[in-house]
């Protein structure tokens, strides 16, 4: 259900800002990622891509995806989506497709093994991911991956109408409040 109602500010998004990411370097205009969803199944994560075609992959210390301010990868009009988490909206037709809810876990990349994952790794699987979550809501990328996955287990334990309100409300606190939105860690080399 939400995502046919998200649908036309998806389309209107892409309209809008599909162009402009074509021209600055002549490349497709979405970001398409395999990532783990529910029980570590694989699915094609769609975002609007924000950074130039062929970027290295650089991640932190702890695995998770490298955000700075600074970030040579990302296009200007990149910085914009980055900034208004616009590069996420696609996501809504991960939603309609039923991969994604619009709010749990972030998906992640990899693969899962359950067998010797963490218990906090093992909950998060055990519901869809999110477009936005707890996690996301209230730290986006200040804290770890390990601390996102506590987060994301704490979520998965409390599922509710109530913490569903609380994080969709806190996520547009942190977006219009352009917090947390990258992160201080260092990246491995």
């Amino acid at each position: 259900m939400i995502g046919l109602v998200a649908l036309p500010f998806v389309l209107i998004i892409i309209i809008c800002f599909g162009p402009l990411i074509f021209l600055t370097d002549k490349g497709p205009i979405f970001y398409n990622a395999q990532r783990l969803g529910k029980d570590g199944k694989h699915f094609m994560m769609y975002k609007l891509r924000s950074m130039y075609i062929n970027s290295k992959d650089i991640r932190n210390k702890d695995g998770s995806t490298y955000n700075s301010d600074n970030d040579p990868r990302v296009t200007p009009i990149g910085r914009i989506l980055r900034k208004t988490s616009l590069d996420e909206f696609p996501q809504f037709l991960n939603v309609l497709f039923g991969d994604m809810s619009f709010i749990g876990p972030r998906p992640t990349v990899g693969k899962i093994n359950f067998e010797t994952c963490t218990e906090d790794a093992r909950k998060r699987y055990s519901v869809k991911p999110g477009v936005t979550g707890y996690a996301q809501a209230y730290y986006r990328n200040s804290i770890t991956q390990e601390e996102k996955f506590h987060w994301d287990a704490y979520y998965a334990d409390h599922v509710s109408f109530l913490l569903d309100v609380k994080i969709i409300w806190k996520t547009f606190v942190s977006v219009l409040g352009r917090t947390n939105i990258n992160t201080e860690q260092s990246y491995k080399k």
